[in-house]
């Protein structure tokens, strides 16, 4: 617990922060406009140089994808089981096989693994779940929310666009290639400031209340995301007997709350806007219970080395 307490203050700082009257109501958007457009970008240039292409890296690759199809179908039967309406199963849908791993996914790994776990989950986020919310969350806005339509080339075009992700690509492509001091100390700046801006950033928007109508739902979804869902996949890994720091650092981020966009595009299409801002806002205080006991877990279960 006392890994995560320095991040949860700072949250508890940016949740307080808001209710003081200088506060702008835009700061958490400016805060987010930072990371996604300057820190989390140089955070990528800073970390993909440190990344040794190897098979291990197809898992960090992977697993979110799987994630996915198994939390979704786990989902939608329960919403069947239970005759949850549309709203709730598409919020459902979105939220729960969605997971936050870059916001504050990237930092739980850097708390606990290092800064030597941080390039694989840059790559969990950026190739699985980034890429996960551009396609199958599009498929389920567009099957659950009748006003929303969203055309293949806008698609396309949200993934070409996003800065992060083509940090990520130039970074690549760049890898060989040797910076100049003055850039590398740029880039080591900037990255430095995403964990405290994020952190801060996640505190100005969180909410705290859940309406009891909410509740099932939200034990339910909550449940297969944050405890769940990473169990079943650290007892499958285990089982097979897979090992390496990719492994271990892509089964924390399978562990993470869900994702503050798809709430944000869950409340935007109407798919229940109290159940996705109550999954997000309680979602990051409950996984500070819950990230301790899947980190215990993936350390006792999957060796770090072969």
């Amino acid at each position: 617990m006392e890994k995560i307490l320095p991040h949860l203050w700072l949250i508890i700082a940016g949740y307080l922060l808001r209710r003081l009257p200088p506060c702008p109501k835009d700061t958490a958007l400016a805060l987010n406009f930072y990371v996604i457009y300057i820190a989390l970008p140089a955070l990528i240039f800073e970390q993909v140089s440190k990344i040794q292409f190897s098979a291990q890296l197809l898992f960090p690759i992977m697993l979110p994808w799987l994630v996915v199809i198994f939390s979704a179908t786990l989902v939608w039967g329960l919403s069947f089981l239970f005759r949850f309406d549309r709203q709730t199963t598409g919020a459902l849908l979105l939220l729960t096989p969605l997971g936050n791993t870059a916001f504050l996914g990237i930092p739980m790994v850097e708390q606990f693994f290092g800064s030597k776990g941080v390039p694989f989950a840059v790559i969990y986020d950026q190739f699985g779940s980034f890429l996960a919310l551009t396609t199958y969350g599009t498929l389920i806005l567009s099957i659950y929310a009748p006003d929303h339509k969203p055309k293949l080339k806008n698609v396309l075009y949200k993934i070409v666009s996003f800065p992060p992700f083509i940090a990520l690509i130039l970074a690549l492509s760049l890898k060989n290639v040797s910076y100049p001091d003055w850039l590398n100390t740029l880039f080591n700046i900037t990255a430095a400031s995403l964990v405290p801006v994020v952190l801060v950033a996640i505190g100005l928007q969180l909410k705290l209340k859940i309406p009891k109508n909410d509740l099932l739902p939200f034990v339910m979804g909550l449940g297969i995301r944050l405890i769940i869902t990473p169990t079943i996949f650290i007892l499958g890994c285990h089982f097979l007997g897979f090992k390496g720091l990719p492994v271990q650092v892509a089964l924390l981020e399978a562990a993470m709350p869900p994702m503050v966009v798809a709430g944000s595009l869950a409340t935007i299409a109407n798919l229940r806007p109290s159940l996705a801002s109550s999954l997000v806002g309680l979602g990051i205080i409950f996984s500070f219970l819950t990230l301790p006991m899947i980190f215990k877990m993936i350390t006792t279960l999957i060796p770090a080395y072969y």
